[in-house]
């Protein structure tokens, strides 16, 4: 899909993983009915292997492409609603010591890579909270359920092995600036693309435009109202105000900050403004 980098998830990890030392590197994520459990055991256990205690893997059910590209991908579209519970607890077999997997990956067995659920509706929650495992939720592109799927995971989450209480990671977008004008100026290329998303005709990230907002229509604003509804436009203070904000009204553990920005240098900056808006604010991690 244009806009994505790459779908190959694992080989981008041992990329990152590669060229850092201190990091956690997480997949955000493997979308599992595309892949055998199997197969992303053994790619995981790998990255385990050679980055030890440094590899995250987030699970989805999404499909996360259209009927061609799934049919090229060897998928049977038909699939069965109880099948990603499956394959979850399949994957968390081959990871574990179980021993009610008579195949072994290798490397996997063992390693307890750890393992989040995915989700932008309300079943990725229920299964997180089955499981007992830590939920991100996206609303960073898709915030409509955000709070019914944050009670719900929190309301009906079992205690297990991995988690002891409910764990959720929220995503959030943030344009930072020196000043409210160019941190607008710099969201525009984030609104281009998602509009153009939304409407059919995905896009590589566009440089940003000026008026971009006042050229839209009234269906192309509702749909950047609602995806902004997470999100910070602005200087440092009012960044710093809306994260604060933000984690206040969720309760979330931990947030996956994006910052979809043309200009690397710009972006850069924009990650520093975020990332200095938690001084002293009790988070888990910033992403």
């Amino acid at each position: 899909m244009p806009g994505i980098a790459s779908a190959a998830t694992s080989v981008l990890i041992g990329y990152v993983a590669g060229g850092t030392s201190t990091i956690r590197v997480g997949a955000g994520g493997i979308m599992l009915p595309n892949h055998s459990p199997l197969n992303i055991a053994e790619q995981f256990g790998t990255l385990e292997s050679l980055y030890p205690g440094r590899i995250d893997l987030g699970l989805g059910r999404a499909p996360g492409s259209d009927q061609r590209t799934a049919q090229a991908l060897r998928r049977n579209l038909a699939s069965d609603p109880d099948e990603f519970p499956r394959d979850v607890q399949e994957l968390a077999d081959y990871f574990s010591d179980s021993p009610r997997q008579p195949v072994r990956a290798v490397p996997g067995t063992g390693l307890n890579v750890p393992l989040w659920i995915l989700g932008s509706s309300l079943y990725g929650a229920q299964v997180a909270a089955a499981f007992g495992l830590p939920y991100a939720f996206a609303s960073h592109f898709a915030p409509a359920q955000m709070m019914a799927a944050i009670q719900l995971y929190r309301s009906e989450f079992r205690p297990s092995q991995t988690l002891a209480k409910p764990y959720v990671m929220l995503g959030f977008n943030v344009f930072g600036a020196d000043s409210l004008t160019e941190a607008k100026f710099h969201a525009t290329s984030m609104q281009q693309a998602f509009v153009n998303l939304r409407s059919g005709r995905p896009s590589q990230l566009p440089p940003p435009v000026e008026g971009y907002t006042e050229r839209l229509g009234p269906q192309e604003r509702a749909i950047l109202d609602q995806v902004l509804s997470c999100a910070s436009i602005g200087t440092p203070e009012m960044v710093r105000k809306d994260l604060r904000n933000f984690v206040e009204q969720t309760g979330a553990d931990e947030l996956m900050i994006t910052s979809q920005i043309f200009d690397h240098a710009a972006r850069l900056h924009s990650f520093e403004i975020a990332a200095n808006a938690f001084t002293g604010v009790p988070l888990d991690r910033i992403l």
